[in-house]
């Protein structure tokens, strides 16, 4: 097993970059997922650490030496693609024997190694058949098998799931959390969908543009995003996000008007929350806010609730409502942005219809408008 490190990792075409200084470190048996949208660079960081593209500058270390000078066959580490890259004229069990064959493992050891593998991934009763009597999934677990059969330090992984549909998606990274936890691998994993990121990371490192963004547990990433980039992207939805100016701890936008937030902060500011933390109001519930009102009229309005707790409060027609089997999704239109709110499984109301959001300031985030950091 392998504790891998990157140091000032760089890889960059002429003037253009596709990674800047990263800096990582990744315990050993941990389970790290790379998680960014299209051209972040976790995919070119991920083929630097197994040698397919060689870094402009700054170290690779896996255990204890420094690879950047040796070929990806003397890294021992095991990639998995988004393409299966099966061969079709061999045996699943001849596709999972092929590393060890390649390697010239002994011979004796390959018949015990390859059915281990197999069942592992569930695919005992399948070896004699060809990539081409197989579904998807399974046959995304003949390549996760290839991979496990090396018994590498290290196992990459670039989107192998993204070929899936949704339902197999579900099942399979069941199979690879259990199998991770059951190998006990250091293992590195790229995607750009943040639920995969959410459920499987034991850390995720979230990058843009080249750049590490922020570092932590799902946890940590979801409840305390750095600055508004990770906020926006992570979330199934995603945080909602809106420019306003904040004064003497109340926060103003357009049909949106906060009190009780921190009174020391003033300016421009990004206001985010998320679904869940929001309530759906009715108008006759919140009684002193009307049905919609003109910006200044329903700022005049929504102020009255300072007196009562420090809460939140958005006024707008409905924009959409999404039933989502567990919730409602209710989304409005305010202060330029899309807000959206969870409501209960049964709640129902028409598009165009007046309808108010409620949150305690303290599901409240606030980011520096020109930076995007965290305040």
């Amino acid at each position: 097993m392998a504790r891998i490190q990157l140091k000032g990792l760089t890889k960059k075409w002429g003037h253009v970059y596709g990674v800047q200084h990263v800096n990582l470190d990744i315990a050993d048996q941990e389970f790290v997922v790379f998680l960014g949208p299209s051209g972040c660079g976790k995919t070119t960081t991920m083929r630097m650490i197994a040698g397919l593209e060689d870094p402009s500058d700054g170290e690779i270390h896996i255990g204890d030496r420094i690879v950047n000078s040796l070929d990806p066959k003397d890294r021992d580490v095991a990639m998995v693609f988004q393409s299966y890259g099966l061969y079709p004229n061999l045996t699943i069990y001849e596709n999972i024997r092929f590393p060890l064959k390649v390697r010239k493992v002994d011979p004796t050891t390959h018949d015990e190694r390859v059915k281990r593998a197999a069942e592992m991934v569930e695919l005992g009763d399948l070896l004699d058949r060809y990539p081409r009597e197989l579904s998807g999934g399974q046959r995304q677990r003949v390549a996760l098998a290839r991979a496990v059969v090396r018994e590498p330090t290290v196992f990459l992984m670039d989107e192998p799931l993204s070929n899936l549909d949704a339902k197999l998606r579900v099942s399979t990274r069941a199979q690879l959390k259990h199998l991770q936890h059951e190998l006990k691998v250091t293992t590195i994993y790229v995607t750009h969908d943040q639920i995969e990121a959410m459920t499987l990371a034991d850390r995720v490192v979230v990058m843009n543009a080249g750049e590490i963004q922020q570092v932590g547990t799902p946890t940590e990433i979801y409840n305390n995003p750095a600055n508004v980039l990770v906020a926006g992207f992570i979330g199934s939805p995603a945080m909602n996000l809106v420019d306003g100016t904040i004064k003497n701890g109340v926060f103003e936008a357009e049909n949106i008007c906060i009190s009780g937030l921190d009174p020391t902060i003033s300016g421009e500011v990004t206001l985010g929350y998320r679904a869940e933390d929001a309530t759906v109001t009715a108008h006759e519930q919140l009684g002193s806010l009307p049905a919609y009102k003109p910006d200044s009229e329903l700022g005049a309005a929504a102020r009255k609730l300072q007196q009562s707790e420090a809460q939140i409060a958005v006024s707008a027609p409905v924009y959409s409502m999404e039933l989502l089997g567990d919730a409602t999704m209710v989304s409005v239109k305010a202060g330029g942005a899309l807000f959206a709110a969870k409501a209960d499984k049964h709640f129902r109301i028409e598009i165009d219809q007046p309808i108010s959001f409620k949150l305690e300031t303290s599901h409240c985030h606030l980011f520096d408008k020109k930076t995007g950091q965290r305040i």
